[in-house]
């Protein structure tokens, strides 16, 4: 397997860094090595991320709000963005766990990498400083810099809300046909879309997918899943 540091094109000076930085804090609990998990980590790598986003943006987008600007690195930093983040890396591979968390899916979960993520962040930071950490997060997050400024719940609901579910559990959202009415040249169809059993929204409209997509909008903003 190629190595994580082959991967982040890094080489760490201190290689206990990185082990801190991968160490869940279901493995220091086994281990009873309760100081020695990615949490604090995790805490400063958070900062950092932000501050390095907040500058690309305000470089990127010299003609935005304070608000539209917030709006897109709330976006970057939220749990969905980082766990992608985190896959690209194939993060999952190498995060040290527990053997409770590892029986109940944590290496594929997505809390967990996008701790993991924002603690290796951390731990990048402390081991080479603000400069070449920026180096390696905008390497990974530009990417996705390129449609930035594209609202994904309006461009594409269906995948929006498919991407953000199946980085709970790898379990797929299912549309159903709750009624059709009018005549053949103007038919109006009313969809409903669940997920684990549990119905999160209704859409409408002409034809079946024009309705999915609305009835993923706002299945997005009522965030009935959390």
């Amino acid at each position: 397997m190629i190595s994580l540091e082959t991967r982040l094109g890094y080489k760490f000076r201190n290689s206990l860094l990185l082990a801190e930085a991968l160490t869940h804090p279901s493995l220091a609990y086994e281990t009873q090595c309760p100081h020695f998990d990615n949490q604090r980590l995790e805490f400063l790598g958070d900062a950092v991320l932000e501050l390095a986003l907040t500058s690309r943006l305000y470089d990127l987008f010299p003609g935005y709000s304070e608000g539209d600007l917030t709006k897109m690195r709330a976006r970057l930093v939220s749990k969905y963005a980082l766990f992608g983040f985190a896959k690209t890396l194939e993060l999952g591979s190498y995060v040290l766990l527990g053997k409770g968390e590892e029986n109940s899916g944590g290496r594929a979960r997505a809390s967990t990498l996008a701790d993991a993520f924002e603690a290796l962040v951390g731990a990048i930071y402390i081991d080479a400083g603000f400069e070449k950490v920026t180096e390696i997060i905008l390497t990974i997050i530009e990417p996705s810099l390129v449609d930035i400024n594209e609202e994904p719940d309006k461009k594409n609901p269906k995948g929006r809300l498919q991407e953000i579910l199946q980085s709970i559990i790898p379990e797929s959202p299912v549309y159903s046909v709750t009624d059709e009415s009018g005549p053949a040249h103007h038919k109006q169809f009313n969809i409903s879309v669940s997920w684990t059993g549990k119905q999160l929204a209704t859409g409408s409209g002409s034809n079946k997918k024009e309705a999915e997509a609305d009835a993923a909008r706002h299945a997005l903003k009522a965030k009935s899943w959390e």
